[in-house]
């Protein structure tokens, strides 16, 4: 049996409006020619990509699942429950697996949390950004400050105890100061894990035709500094470049950070699976699935989800781990990248120990890590050495 592990991806692309700095696939439901959100046609798509990939891999078991988007909570808890259904009746999900779900503060039925949770939903993932109805308001966003610290309050009553809340710095207009608050008043919610992110432009964005004035370098860097100071003393782990934990470190991503595989089904959903090819050799492919949900629903008749697939070729495997295993504070075993890549321990030591003897990277005979400074200096460790 293949000794890597496995995750689940689920992806619900709709969402009620398109962020201005969003490049993620999802698809603004008033664009559509109707508002009427196919919920059901679409988990029934959802159930057949599941089973379909299932019956490709007999032997491997699914250890988390995270629902992301677009907006999963717009998606009702009778549908999220008909899939947690499909999924347990599957036998391959693994008791106790951490299981997340996305949700939108500006579309949160607080009535669904309780059934979200009998579903089978044992994490949510708020998407907050900033406690700040000004800045809100300049990056598009729908929710209110208000709103989003009653999702929390209504999340924490209705039994969640896992509650990751994603923030934003280096906003539109926003202050070191301003950014401080956003992180005190997210200390004062009382979750266990935090999700620091700056606001970077990406193509094909409406921030990348039209960018708003931003902070300068020097105040991104004291708004990241600062946040490491305020939670490490709250307490919260820095584990990851940008996650920060109460003992509640997030499954779901530190499988994809440790080189792991995952399955994907919905719109636009990416997958990545290990193992023999046709000639019998390791291998490491990469998938997608058709981008546009009316192109996965239409795919749903044939079973033909994967608009596309991609072997990652050897010379390509070490940088795509390295790109993952250094975000984290931990590093990695060589065991660890062995297993996963199929590569050469030695020829890897090779690579690094320039980064070694700079002091960027540690090495304790087992383990590689980032150092403090190469925290600081990621993308130029990945340059010097892949």
């Amino acid at each position: 049996m293949l000794d890597i592990p496995l995750s689940l991806y689920v992806h619900f692309p709709w969402c009620v409006k398109k962020c201005p700095y969003c490049d993620f696939n999802s698809h603004a439901l008033r664009d559509t020619l109707s508002d009427e959100l196919p919920e059901r046609a679409y988990v029934d798509a959802l159930i057949r990509d599941l089973r379909q990939q299932l019956s490709n891999l007999p032997k491997r078991v699914i250890q988390t699942v995270f629902m992301g988007g677009g907006t999963p909570s717009l998606i009702s808890p009778a549908e999220i429950q008909r899939l947690m259904d499909a999924l347990i009746d599957s036998g391959r999900l693994v008791k106790g697996a951490e299981v997340t779900l996305e949700a939108n503060p500006g579309t949160l039925d607080e009535t669904y949390f309780e059934d979200y949770l009998k579903a089978g939903i044992n994490r949510l993932s708020i998407g907050v950004q900033s406690f700040d109805d000004n800045a809100l308001n300049k990056i598009g966003r729908i929710h209110s400050a208000g709103q989003a610290q009653s999702a929390i309050s209504r999340a924490r009553q209705a039994g969640f105890e896992r509650i990751n809340i994603d923030l934003m710095y280096g906003l539109p207009g926003q202050s070191v100061n301003d950014s401080r608050l956003d992180i005190e008043i997210a200390l004062s919610q009382q979750v266990s894990h935090l999700s620091v992110y700056q606001l970077t432009i990406e193509p094909n964005t409406e921030f990348a035709v039209r960018t708003p004035r931003l902070p300068d370098s020097e105040q991104y860097w004291d708004m990241h500094e600062q946040a490491q100071n305020l939670l490490q003393a709250a307490g919260f782990e820095q584990y990851e470049v940008s996650a920060y934990s109460l003992n509640s470190e997030c499954q779901h991503n530190l499988n994809y950070w440790q080189f792991g595989d995952y399955l994907a089904i919905g719109a636009g959903a990416h997958g990545k699976l290990s193992g023999a090819d046709e000639n019998g050799e390791f291998s490491i492919r990469r998938y997608w699935n058709h981008r546009h949900p009316k192109a996965y629903l239409q795919a749903a008749k044939t079973g033909e989800f994967a608009a596309q697939n991609k072997v990652v070729v050897r010379s390509d495997r070490d940088l795509e781990f390295l790109m993952n295993a250094l975000r984290l504070r931990s590093g990695f075993e060589l065991r660890t990248y062995a297993v996963r890549t199929h590569g050469d321990m030695q020829a890897l030591l090779g690579k690094l120990d320039p980064l070694i003897s700079k002091g960027w990277l540690q090495h304790d005979g087992t383990v590689i890590r980032a150092t403090d400074t190469g925290f600081r200096f990621l993308d130029s460790i990945l340059l010097e050495c892949c």
